[in-house]
């Protein structure tokens, strides 16, 4: 859509630190809760969103998502966004680190 990817994903446990340099990445809960730390200028946070709450992180920020107990999510970002970031040697195995999967019919 408009050069963005519109992902549906379902996650569980948690996510690297990571940083989009050049894009906000937005989250819509469309199931369970999900946590996001950020780490900001002020210092570090964690917002906390139930079902059907959204967030978007802005660009340049260093964020970690996760979900103790799983979560549903929507996320809109520009077609070939990494999920881990723009600044990330290693990625750990139980990261999937692609762009995406198309769904199957």
């Amino acid at each position: 859509m408009n050069d963005c990817d519109v992902r549906i994903a379902r996650v569980e446990g948690e996510h690297v630190w990571h940083v989009h340099d050049d894009t906000n990445e937005f989250f819509l809960v469309l199931d369970g809760d999900l946590h996001i730390s950020l780490r900001e200028s002020e210092g570090e946070r964690t917002v906390l969103l139930s079902r059907g709450s959204v967030f978007t992180v802005p660009r340049g920020t260093e964020h970690k998502p996760y979900a103790p107990n799983g979560a549903a999510l929507l996320m809109v970002e520009p077609t070939g966004t990494p999920t881990v970031g723009d600044r990330h040697d290693e990625i750990p195995g139980h990261v999937d680190a692609t762009t995406g999967h198309a769904l199957s019919t």
